[in-house]
């Protein structure tokens, strides 16, 4: 009897569940859309952002100041091989850069910013093969088959090039590149085959990464192999509790329409996460779109003799890494003149760029 009982209750209760679900579908439907909610412009939504002001400051500069009496401890993980990954909440972007500024000034580092939407990961490489090959040289150590001197990194493969780097070319292990990646979960770096790149590049003998996650899903990017054999990870819980000012530059926020391509107050907040070189090279962009307003761009010829008289640059390959940097930023872009000759110029109206090159001066 009792069994009966309580299958009369779970047939009441299924018939019931449905019958609810027919009268809600019955009900009348509501004839709102999304297209009809008053969305707020993206600048207007960034610049109230902007205008908040900070908060707990002092307990932010406390927890910062903290990390710094772990710096030699970081630097000497790092020398056993092992490779830095921080997470926890707040932005660690200055956390990052104030370590390797002023705990890795032995060592030559190279930053890739994971939360730009592209990523030209060869070139990354090719930059930390020349900055290999020049500690080479200072050892004496620069007879590689594969690179004779007459031939430059750039016509390499990227599997050449990660061979060149995990080369057995000095028994002191300590001369390494570090590579710094902000947000190594961001969004041009999540794909499958740029996180395998990633974890050989890790792998190689004279490579070493410090990175930073943010999302909560970013372990599920690696398998065991690559978590504990080629990145071979330490794991850092450092959170800071600061504002992703920067980062969020390059996401859309939601509930806002997207403004245009790209404002003077984005391109200023881009300009002061570069060096002061890379700064006046864009100036000099600049400054020559204002004054030839009808050209299509400057020439980059004459940007490179532009930029070696006035001691900005010391090479061909510093300016193509300044360059690359600006169009990962979406600073500047590029197209032909009549002549032929390929031309930079920068995706903003004369007002506006006078307007850019005013705060770049102050």
């Amino acid at each position: 009897m009792e069994s009966n009982d309580v299958e009369e209750e779970e047939f009441e209760f299924s018939r019931n569940y449905f019958l609810a679900k027919e009268l809600g579908t019955s009900s009348k439907k509501s004839a709102c859309k999304l297209s009809d909610i008053n969305i707020v412009d993206e600048q207007e939504l960034r610049d109230a952002y902007a205008n908040l002001g900070p908060k707990h400051e002092k307990e932010i500069n406390d927890l910062m100041n903290s990390y710094k009496k772990s710096y030699s401890e970081w630097v000497f993980i790092l020398r056993c091989g092992f490779g830095l990954l921080m997470y926890g909440f707040g932005s660690k972007k200055f956390l990052i850069e104030d370590f390797a500024s002023s705990a890795l000034t032995d060592y030559s580092v190279v930053v890739i910013n994971g939360y730009l939407q592209q990523i030209h990961l060869k070139q990354v490489v090719i930059t930390l093969a020349e900055l290999l090959w020049d500690q080479l040289k200072m050892h004496g150590k620069t007879t590689w088959e594969n690179v004779p001197k007459n031939q430059p990194f750039n016509t390499k493969s990227m599997d050449d090039l990660i061979a060149f780097l995990d080369g057995p070319h000095l028994e002191d292990k300590e001369c390494f590149v570090c590579v710094v990646v902000h947000n190594i979960d961001g969004p041009s770096l999540r794909d499958s085959d740029t996180q395998q790149y990633l974890a050989r590049i890790a792998a190689c003998s004279h490579i070493r990464v410090v990175a930073s996650i943010d999302h909560v899903n970013a372990p599920l990017l690696w398998d065991k192999k690559m978590v504990h054999t080629q990145f071979n990870w330490y794991w850092l819980h450092v959170p800071t509790f600061a504002p992703y000012n920067i980062e969020g530059t390059f996401f859309p926020l939601i509930l806002a329409h997207s403004g245009s391509a790209q404002t003077v107050k984005t391109a200023s907040i881009v300009l002061q996460s570069l060096t002061p070189n890379a700064q006046s090279v864009f100036k000099v962009v600049a400054e020559h779109q204002l004054a030839h307003p009808n050209e299509e761009g400057m020439p980059l010829n004459n940007l490179y003799t532009f930029c070696r008289e006035r001691f900005l640059v010391s090479s061909q390959i510093t300016l193509n890494a300044h360059l690359t940097e600006f169009k990962d930023h979406e600073l500047v872009k590029t197209r032909r003149n009549p002549d032929g000759q390929d031309c930079i110029y920068i995706p903003l109206t004369s007002e506006a760029l006078e307007k850019l090159v005013q705060e770049i001066i102050h």
